[in-house]
């Protein structure tokens, strides 16, 4: 029977956490550079931090990842390639990319180096995988919304390519798929996929049915907030998917939060790992669990739960662990009946009618093991009020850069007339020893194996220990004099060889990047207007407004499934769509296996796919499952674009277009469009994408039947409203996937000219949430503006109440 093995990966924000992770247990820590990293918020690592990183932790036989997860800009590739050369002399073991282009420069310049594909790539399904594996990929990051059938066939298709899997097993669960969220973007200016997110989704919202334009009844007003992930109970199955290391979210956490956390999956996947003893978490590891930091637990997708119990609507941020009630409020005390034992220091939370406030027990506060009497001004409470710790003193980290000590066995030779000898040895097999001059008789006392003990143990100054009582051997002569000196010396000396022979100061060599020539650029003639519709009627309304090119997308070119203005409208049928309409493949689009939504509907967008007719593919498995078919494939901006790698990558891929990212600006378009080895794209007008959930964003109005074909709610235009009175149009698809739109509908068509003049030669008219009349007045202004460009190179005006997006100030 084969060994099950599964590393345990740890998030580190600064050395402090990177000290709490290894000393809990992590098998492998993955942290960020000052730069390219998706959490730039966290204390992250200079070049020399990680230098002394990858030292501590090898030297405990830990693995460092380091995270270049972000989409690059053209500018920014020299220094991203540098960053992880020195990285890579400083002894990180793996890099973790998102950015295709960046991947495609990493097997350039560092070919031995280990390429771990991020979760923000979307990998989803198995094709998803092959093209992992064609970028060079060992490992891949799997997306959140997987269920555990479809993990254990993709670890086995992985290890066919040669690859293994990762899949987060504990943290904060993002609503929308990663790699796929531009809320925070375009709606505040800092974007995820450059590691600024503003944490949008933990905002209150209002759901709303236009046909009522009331707020709908919800359990609470985070409506975009989920619980945090928990998989401690679903270890032995993640085990016997072929899970190859589970990963811990949390760069931005506390030490305490890593050391916790860590700490207690250590323990349980140690018994589940052993086959021995209790293989289930113990009541006190689900509290420390609880208590490091939890808006409540889910197993959310990897169970097949996406409905309202994996959701936290009415607490975004920590809820702690309930630790009493309030009893009483009188004469300016506050008693509070405790379940749990309450110290000073810890940080409670006290929930009442009127909101949440945090106080901090004092010594004079404890008036018992279950009582608690507060005289501290307190903001109004009510008898019953819940009471959260959130924070547990006992639980603070003490850092100490020796911890773990590395445990070693030794051997002393005091021989008369042989050279003095002290060699260590460690677990690993790592050998160091150091030879002095030869041991002569003593001239007055003689030392003992107590001395000589007492004097090499002396360790506190290392990172060493001895391993054991019995760890040392030593042989000694009888009547040996030695000054305890020269075993100190000769101590240190064979520590500081055997320290530089697990983990070697000197940097590694870098090896000679290789070239690679580009592919041959393409000469697109004109500017050709493409119009995106949901229906047959926009379709064909589009056509007569003078749309070069009509987009359909799959998941409403199937008969009954088309929308008109954000509501299903069944009556519409597939063969009213244009004959020469481009297929646009859906964002997601999981493995066709029992229990998923595309088993449930029955349907393959990919089955529409014809050879050398065009379509629009949104991720980069089903662009290589359309390129096989022998389809004219486009890469849609959903497959993130910023610099003429990715551009070179996507063409060799067999790419004839890429649709840019919505995050570039003009002048970023500009760079990448010399010597393009492909069209490009870019959508001029319609309402963004701002998120695509698996958890359907409808069903905070009540349980859900998951019929979606037939569901009611579609049948009605919903959106959600902000603090702001921002109206957010929401779509569910057919597949139950939610898709959330930007308020404000963007339009760059009076930017036509410099457009052009950038090296735009395709404009997307997203039509998706428009009726025919809407679609035929914004087709017109797009030929409109075409035409006019071309013509005499003017603009026509701007639009009042849009949005330019990006396209000026770019992203941070």
């Amino acid at each position: 029977m084969l060994e099950r093995k599964m590393e345990l990966l740890a998030p580190a924000g600064d050395m402090t956490c990177l000290h709490a992770a290894v000393r809990a247990g992590a098998d492998a820590v993955y942290l960020g550079a000052q730069e390219f990293n998706a959490r730039r918020g966290a204390g992250n690592f200079s070049l020399d931090q990680l230098h002394e990183a990858c030292r501590y932790a090898h030297l405990r036989g830990v693995r460092i990842y380091l995270t270049v997860n972000t989409v690059m800009l053209e500018r920014e590739m020299p220094a991203a390639v540098e960053l992880v050369r020195q990285a890579y002399r400083r002894g990180v073991d793996a890099f973790i990319v998102q950015d295709l282009g960046f991947a495609r420069e990493l097997r350039r310049v560092l070919p031995q180096a280990e390429l771990h594909v991020s979760t923000q790539m979307n990998i989803h399904n198995v094709a998803g995988l092959v093209a992992a594996s064609r970028l060079g990929a060992t490992r891949v990051t799997l997306a959140r919304e997987l269920a555990l059938p479809e993990l254990s066939q993709l670890a086995a298709t992985a290890a066919e390519l040669g690859m293994e899997v990762e899949v987060f097993g504990h943290g904060a669960l993002c609503i929308c798929y990663s790699g796929q969220c531009l809320m925070s973007s375009l709606v505040g200016g800092r974007s995820a996929n450059r590691g600024r997110c503003a944490q949008a989704c933990r905002l209150p919202y209002e759901l709303h049915n236009k046909a009522v334009r009331k707020p709908l009844n919800a359990p609470g007003e985070h409506l975009l907030s989920p619980k945090d992930l928990c998989t401690i109970d679903l270890l032995p199955e993640l085990l016997d998917a072929g899970v190859a290391s589970l990963k811990v979210e949390g760069r931005m956490k506390s030490p305490e939060y890593v050391s916790a956390v860590v700490g207690v999956y250590r323990q349980v996947l140690d018994r589940v790992q052993g086959a021995s003893g209790r293989q289930d978490a113990t009541h006190e590891e689900r509290r420390v669990l609880a208590e490091a930091f939890s808006r409540g637990f889910t197993e959310a997708y990897l169970v097949g739960e996406t409905g309202n119990d994996m959701m936290s609507y009415q607490r975004p941020n920590n809820r702690g662990v309930l630790v009493g009630r309030v009893q009483g409020a009188r004469d300016g005390v506050v008693t509070v009946q405790l379940d749990r034992s309450v110290e000073p220091g810890d940080v409670l939370e006290f929930w009442t009618a009127r909101g949440h406030f945090a106080y901090t027990v004092v010594p004079a506060d404890v008036a018992g093991k279950h009582r608690l009497s507060i005289t501290a001004p307190l903001k109004k409470v009510g008898k019953g009020d819940r009471v959260f710790r959130v924070r547990e003193a006992a639980a603070a980290f003490v850092d100490d850069a020796l911890e773990p000590r590395v445990p070693v066995t030794g051997r002393v030779r005091l021989r008369i007339g042989q050279p003095l000898l002290v060699e260590f040895t460690a677990a690993d097999g790592s050998t160091a020893r150091f030879e002095g001059d030869a041991v002569e008789p003593a001239r007055t006392k003689p030392v003992s194996s107590e001395d000589v003990r007492d004097h090499v143990d002396r360790m506190g100054s290392t990172p060493f220990a001895l391993a054991g009582p019995d760890a040392l051997s030593i042989e000694l002569d009888e009547g040996v004099g030695i000054g305890f000196s020269q075993l100190h010396k000769a101590r240190a000396a064979a520590l500081e060889s055997l320290e530089e022979e697990m983990a070697p100061a000197a940097l590694r060599m870098l090896p000679r990047a290789g070239e690679r020539p580009r592919p041959e650029p393409a000469h697109p003639r004109g500017v050709e207007v493409c119009v995106l519709t949901a229906n047959p009627s926009c379709a064909r309304a589009a056509k007569r407004a003078g749309a070069d090119a009509i987009y359909v997308h799959a998941l409403n070119y199937k008969r009954g499934t088309a929308m008109v203005g954000g509501q299903v409208t069944p009556t519409v049928e597939q063969a009213g769509y244009p004959k020469q309409a481009v297929l646009a493949l859906p964002t997601i689009a999981h493995d066709n296996l029992e229990g998923t939504r595309e088993r449930t509907f029955g349907f393959d967008a990919l089955d529409a796919v014809r050879p050398e007719k065009p379509v629009l593919a949104d991720n980069l498995g089903q662009l290589l499952e359309a390129v096989a078919k022998g389809a004219e494939v486009e890469a849609g901006p959903h497959i993130p674009v910023l610099n003429h790698h990715a551009l070179d990558e996507l063409a060799e891929m067999g790419a004839r277009r890429v649709w840019l990212s919505p995050e570039l600006s003009l002048a970023q378009i500009g760079e990448l469009s010399a010597d393009k080895p492909v069209s490009l794209g870019l959508y001029v007008s319609g309402a963004a994408e701002l998120m695509v959930t698996e958890h359907c964003l409808l069903m905070s109005q009540g349980p859900c039947n998951r019929n979606c074909t037939e569901c009611v709610r579609r049948k009605s235009p919903h959106f959600m409203k902000d603090r702001k009175g921002f109206e957010m149009p929401v779509i569910t698809d057919c597949c139950g996937r939610s898709h959330l739109y930007n308020a404000v509908s963007l339009d760059l068509t009076h930017l036509m000219p410099d457009l052009m003049a950038a090296g735009v030669d395709a404009v997307m008219v997203d039509a998706t949430l428009l009726n025919v009349e809407e679609t035929t007045a914004a087709v017109r202004r797009a030929v409109r503006a075409r035409d006019v460009a071309a013509k005499s190179g003017d603009a026509i005006k701007k639009v009042d109440g849009a949005t330019t997006g990006h396209i000026f100030r770019g992203v941070d």
